[in-house]
This record gives structure tokens, sequence and C-alpha cells, in this order.
């Protein structure tokens, strides 16, 4: 099993912490994690707030492939929507040029009404705007050649200088949680990303679905999907149950406060309709507490023998598929992470890195 770690550059959940003091101790962590055995860093985008700032994950991981040279590096993702697809195809290759062919690019197409309005874009264009430009950027980094015509990207065919040096099949990646998004990654033949916010019973008919479309756009074995979770982890279970209900439980409140999922806007705007239906869902199912509670069902915490059963039960459930894991989040003091970080490094990786590949087939007896 191929796994990484997270990085989310976060200071809710802590009072008065600088923003450098998130980014040292992230960058810490990080460079624990190259050392560890850890396949890939990776990163989300995120602006403007205390849920999550990385404004250009793509210059992060550029720092971070000179930092540690024998890992990867990943965007989870490359938010489309907000740029240019031209420069983050340039961008991408350089970063690929840097590493040695290192990068794994993942692109989403965003969530938060506050981030599309900072950038002065209309949210329901998203869809459009990440399906164009994710198709003019797959194809750059392979051929070399990056051109558009469609309604938002009008782009003269020119060619991306540094060249495209590495293959990137197996290397591409795609938000993928609500239907659509689903369909435009199985398009791409990219690898699903999804987060652990809900059961994953809930979360299989969709990959389900999308291992099936890839198969009908391709005709071949679709990529594994990448489950990113958030993780606290102690050899103590009942210390470990009250720390995770705390740091978890805040990062479902940055997460409901970020994304207004408790309002009803998600209704008024095109492409959005899977979240519509998660608002009506907190707002009518306990909110908060409820949240919290489905949310620490699909992630992992407790101790390194609780973590490696579930995560065996939701191989089970779902096949085959990678692991990003953060362990700093809703005010995880460092040390804690650092705790998490190591002890998933001694007695969880060496294990689950013997697995050999199952059939996905089997995962659905």
């Amino acid at each position: 099993m191929d796994v990484g770690m997270m990085m989310v550059f976060a200071s809710y959940g802590w009072e008065n912490c600088p923003d450098k003091q998130v980014w040292d101790e992230e960058i810490r962590l990080a460079r624990m994690a190259a050392d560890l055995g850890f396949d890939c860093l990776w990163s989300a985008e995120h602006h403007f707030n205390d849920y999550s700032f990385v404004p250009d994950n793509i210059q992060l991981m550029t720092y971070l492939t000179a930092k540690c040279p024998n890992i990867d590096v990943g965007t989870a993702a490359v938010i489309l929507p907000w740029h240019d697809p031209l420069r983050v195809a340039e961008n991408a290759a350089v970063l690929d040029m840097l590493s040695g062919g290192r990068l794994r690019f993942g692109m989403g197409r965003g969530l938060a009404r506050r981030e599309f309005e900072a950038f002065r874009l209309d949210m329901g264009e998203s869809r459009g705007r990440f399906d164009e430009a994710a198709d003019m950027i797959v194809k750059a980094l392979k051929t070399g050649f990056i051109e558009g015509s469609g309604p938002f990207y009008k782009q003269p065919r020119i060619e991306i200088r540094p060249r495209p040096q590495h293959n990137m099949d197996g290397r591409i990646y795609a938000v993928a949680s609500s239907e659509d998004s689903i369909d435009s990654a199985a398009k791409l033949g990219a690898h699903m990303v999804m987060f652990a916010d809900r059961p994953w019973e809930m979360r299989k008919p969709m990959i389900d679905k999308g291992r099936e479309l890839h198969t009908k756009y391709h005709g071949t074995k679709p990529p594994v999907p990448m489950l990113t979770e958030f993780a606290v982890m102690s050899t103590n279970l009942a210390e470990c149950e009250e720390e995770a209900r705390k740091y978890q439980g805040k990062f479902v409140e940055s997460n409901f406060h970020h994304y207004e999922f408790l309002g009803e806007h998600f209704a008024k705007v095109k492409g959005y309709d899977s979240y519509q239906q998660k608002a009506e869902i907190a707002r009518k199912g306990g909110g908060l507490a409820a949240a919290t509670e489905g949310f620490m069902k699909a992630a992992s915490w407790g101790t390194p023998d609780k973590v490696l059963r579930g995560i065996e039960d939701r191989r089970k459930l779902l096949g085959d598929f990678e692991m990003n894991v953060a362990f700093r989040f809703g005010g995880t003091p460092f040390e804690v992470s650092k705790r998490g970080i190591e002890l998933f490094a001694k007695e969880v990786l060496p294990v689950v890195k013997k697995w050999e590949p199952m059939q996905t087939a089997q995962a659905a007896e």
C-alpha cells in the first residue's frame, strides 16, 4: 500500500498561533515523514483563512522536493478555476523536472464560496472551468503542448518550456466527491481523491461507480483511489479517544465554518447538488455533533492495533486504495502530531506496505 502524509497548514483550533509557526511545524512534520518511510508529501490549496492557508502548493512542493530528495511530492489539490491553465502546466512541468519525476499532480474545482468571491469568480462556473482546464493541462504534461478553444480558455497552441521530461501515466489525481467530479476524474484517467468525512459505507457506491466509468472510458483497469484522512494515535486508547473527539471534532467544526455547510447557498449554485444534500443532512441530522460522530467512524484514531484493524476493514469493503494521512489539524499540538507520525511509521507503515494488491472484485463479496 502506498501511504502519504497530508499537510493542512491550519491555525483553526489554536489561539494566537502565528502563521509562521504553523508553517514551521508542518514542514518539520513533513521532513520527519520523509525520513520515516512515507511515500509522498501532499498539500491542499486554500487561501485567506485559518481553516488552511497554502496559496501555492506547487511552490511549496518545489521547496520540499529539494529538502526531501527521497520522497514523492503531490498536490491535493491545485484548484484549477483559480488559475490560468497555461501557468499551471508550466509550473507543474518545472516541479516535475526539478524533482526527477516525483510529482503526483492532483486537481480540484473548489468548494468554498468565500474563496471564489475573493478571486472574483462565479462559483457556478467551477465545473466548466475545471473540466476545460484539466483536459488542457493533462494533455500538456503528456505532449508538451497546450491549447484550448472552449468557452473559458481560448489558448493558442504553444509549447511548454522546459518540456515535460517524464511520463505522467499513473501520476494524475482528481478530487472526486460529487457525482460529476467522479465522472470527470474517470474521463481524465485520474486517481479519485476522497476525504474521510463520512462512513466509508456511504462512499462505496461512488467509488465503485468511478471504477466502472474509468473502464467504460478507457477500457483499462482503473487506478486505485486515494483516501485522505485525519489521524490521532496513542498507545492509550481511552486517552486517544478523548483527543480524537477534541481535535477531529474541531476539524469538523472548521470544515463546517469554512464551507458554510449549515447554509443554503449550495442549492443556488450549479453543480453542487451533492453538497446541498450534505448540508441538508447536517441541518436535519444533528449538525456538528452528528457530523463529528460520522467523521470519527471514517477516520483513523486510537492505538496502532485499532488503526490497523480499521484500515483492514476498509480495504475489505472498498478494495485497494492509497492512503494520505494528516496528523496536524483542529488544534492538535505539535507533540501529539509528532507522536502520531512516529507511532504510525513504527507500527502501521511496515504492515500495510507488505500487503499484496487484492482483486477489487473480492472486496464486493
